[in-house]
Order: structure tokens, then sequence, then C-alpha cells
């Protein structure tokens, strides 16, 4: 039972302060999100350098790249039903129980990964194996995300829910700073504990992250709603119905954010370092990104509280004119084959362009669903995005075979254009409007 429920705030203050238990539920929503994005990015890490080999047994090694980055996109393509799921059942039992039990079987699935046989010791059985716990992943992954965010958004204060919902998002890239921390280790092994061991060290964090999980509290408007009897009997076909466009608008503002996002962290890798001439080592790529992610954990978090000072929209904006500016540039500083330039185009590419978006999006897709339908909503716009953007390492390595690296510069570019149309359509749900409400609201006026 929380306060909310048996001795109500008064709505200035709870639009000030937010709830006690702010600053405790983001911290636990982004130990969570760090560890479901830890375990999602090493598998993305470990498709481009280790399991052609390992499970596919593939002679030609861009086949062996295809078929990894196939068995990523499979992940993805599991998240929408993975959100359905735990936005039905965040809307209608609570966040926090989503919250835990996704965790748990995402953390379980990774560590599976690690001592999984290969195919030289089974066969065609071992990536029928990798397919079958990457499709756990996808549900587990897509259930998680919403719940984290929502729970972040409702406890904290109205002013400030772009800063807090931003802290959960600073889990993309500490997940993917640890993750290629663990692999930027690993890859002076020479057996296959090079890709075994960040799965396997995956169940340290997961009872970390359990710890801190269970000791937040379920989130205070919720439990109004609940309260109230205003949770929605079937939230999901609640918010298809009546509030379908917003989760279109949802869905091409992620993909600008995602696309651009998997270009850059899963294909760039392998084209820098793999083929016959690669351009670079494998650490320089691998430095890239650590030093991107290292940077980008506040990046997201300074993103975020910019869209509190000026709305979502224009940070959003802001960020997909940059992604569509920058597809041939980013080639541009790669092929240079110096490891400084290499290293600046990761910098920019993720803790610029892809931060400023994903800083945003928690605030901004959380505003544009009422409580009822909240999870629902955000889960199936995010989701469904990221079941389309989880194939573009396929599409990128594909369409690289008869076009090169100015075919991936083109669909790199052609997701930051979709975002900015998505942009472009979705309202403001925090300029100078807002903000004054907000405002009066707190200093007693209303």
């Amino acid at each position: 039972m929380t306060a909310t429920m048996t001795s109500p705030v008064p709505l200035s203050q709870r639009a000030r302060d937010g709830s006690p238990d702010k600053l405790k539920t983001a911290v636990g929503s982004a130990v969570g999100t760090t560890i479901e994005n830890y375990d999602f990015l090493a598998y993305g890490t470990a498709a481009a350098l280790y399991f052609g080999d390992a499970f596919f047994h593939a002679e030609d090694p861009v086949v062996g790249v295809l078929l990894g980055f196939l068995t990523f996109g499979i992940g993805f393509a599991m998240r929408p039903l993975g959100g359905i799921i735990g936005g039905h059942l965040g809307d209608k039992y609570g966040r926090k129980p989503v919250l835990v039990g996704a965790l748990l079987i995402m953390g379980f699935a990774t560590v599976l990964i690690g001592v999984l046989p290969t195919y030289e010791q089974v066969g065609l059985l071992a990536p029928l194996l990798l397919t079958l716990i990457r499709i756990i992943q996808g549900l587990a992954f897509g259930a998680e995300w919403g719940g984290a965010i929502l729970m972040t958004f409702e406890h904290a204060p109205w002013k400030k829910r772009g800063l807090y919902t931003a802290i959960p998002q600073a889990g993309v890239p500490l997940g993917l700073l640890l993750a290629n921390l663990v692999f930027l280790f690993s890859v002076g092994l020479d057996n296959e504990l090079a890709w075994r061991l960040p799965f396997l060290l995956s169940a340290v964090l997961i009872v970390a992250g359990l710890i801190i999980r269970l000791k937040v509290s379920e989130s205070p408007e919720f439990e109004e709603a609940k309260a109230s009897g205003a949770l929605e009997k079937n939230p999901v076909l609640s918010v298809i119905k009546s509030d379908w466009r917003n989760v279109l608008r949802a869905i091409a503002l992620r993909l600008a954010e995602s696309g651009g996002f998997y270009v850059i962290v899963t294909y760039l890798i392998s084209y820098i370092s793999s083929g016959d001439a690669p351009i670079a080592e494998r650490s320089t790529a691998l430095t890239g990104l650590v030093i991107a992610a290292a940077l980008g954990v506040g990046a997201t978090i300074l993103w975020g509280r910019l869209g509190d000072k000026i709305g979502r929209k224009p940070v959003y904006i802001l960020g997909t004119l940059l992604l569509i500016a920058f597809g041939f540039p980013l080639f541009g500083l790669v092929n240079t084959g110096s490891a400084m330039l290499i290293v600046f185009a990761y910098v920019f590419g993720l803790t610029v362009i892809h931060d400023m978006l994903a800083g945003t999006q928690g605030a901004w897709f959380s505003e544009l669903f009422p409580v009822a339908t909240r999870n629902s909503g955000a889960s199936l716009g995010y989701q469904f995005s990221a079941a389309i953007s989880g194939f573009i390492p396929l599409i990128a390595a594909a369409i690289a075979v008869p076009l090169g690296f100015g075919g991936v510069a083109l669909v790199y570019m052609g997701c930051g254009v979709i975002g900015l149309v998505g942009a472009l359509l979705t309202k403001e749900t925090w300029g100078r409007k807002e903000r004054a409400a907000v405002d009066a609201i707190i200093a007693g006026d209303k």
C-alpha cells in the first residue's frame, strides 16, 4: 500500500517533488536496463566477431556473419510479442512484477549462451539452440523496457521527468560499455572463452540487479489508477483502438535511434575488422565502442535534461538531422584506417547522435499515452520498431555486397529520415504551454 492511497499527497507537492522513492527507482531501473542491454548487446558483438565460426560453420566468412546477424535479428523480431505481454501485464497488474520477471528470464537465457555446444561438437543442434535462446532473450527484453521507463517516469518530479527517465536510458551505453570491456579483455584469449566469458559473467550482474529491483516500490500513478478503478481490462486492445496513431509515431521515432545505433554498434565492427584486408584491428573498433559508451552514460542524462529545458521535439529533430547528415562522413572517417578518426566516428555517432535521441525518448513516449495504457502503448511503439531495426545489421551486410559502404550509409540515413518525419508529426508534450501549466500547479495556482 502506498502513501498515495492512504494519505493523498497534494498535486502541487507531487508535481514538485515526485515520490520519496524517485531516485531509488531510477537507479534500480537503470541497473536492470544496464543488465538487459549488456546481455543483448553482448550477443551482437559476438555475432559480428565469433558466431559465424562457432555456430554456423560457413566456408565464406560473409555468409557466417550474415547468419550471425540473422539470429541477432530474430531476437528483435520477438520483442514486440514481449512488449505486448509485458505491456499488458504492466498495465493490468503493475510495473514491478514485470521488471523482476523479465530480468530473471533474460539473465538465465544469456548465461545459457555461455555454455552452449558449438557446431563442431553437436552439428546443426548448435545453431538451433542458439536461435531458441535468442527468441527467449527477445521476449524478455521486449517486456522489460516499458516497465523500467514508466516506473521511473511515474515516480519523478514533473519538471525533471526527462532527466529521470534518461537515467534508465543510460543503461544502453552502460550495458554496451560493460559488454565491450569484457570483449576487449577477452579478444586476446585464443580459445572459446573469448566469446563465452562475457555471457557467463552476466550472472554476477543478474544477482546485483535483482537485489536492487526487489527493493523498488510500485508506481504511485499505477496504484492510484488501480485504487480508483481506472485500469483497462484489455490495455493492449484499448491502445490499438484509441491511440494507434501515437503507436505509429513512436515506431518512427524509435527507428531513427535504434536503426542508426545498430549500424554503428553491430555492423560497423564487422566492416572494420573482417575480410582479407581489414581496415583496422578488432581492438580499435572495440576501443571506439568503449570510449563512446563511457561518455554516453553521462551524455544520455544530459540530453534528457535538455529535453526538460526546451521540450522533447526540438532535441529529437536535431538528433535526426545529424543522423541524416552523418551517413557518408561516418564511413569517410572509418575508411581512413586512422585509430583516432575511427574512435571519433564512434563517439560522434553514439555519444552525440544516438544518445541525444535515446535520452529524450523515455519522457516523450511516456507522455504520449495515459496511465491506464501507458505501458502497452509505449512498449508497442518501442518494440515494434526494434523488430525492424534488429534486422538493420543483416540488411546492411547484405546491401554492402553489391553497393559497398555507400549502400550502408544510405540505410543509416534512411533511418534518420523516418525519425525526422515521425518527430515532425508527433505533438510536443513538454512545450512552453505544458511547462507553464506545471509551474502554476507547483505554485498552487491550480
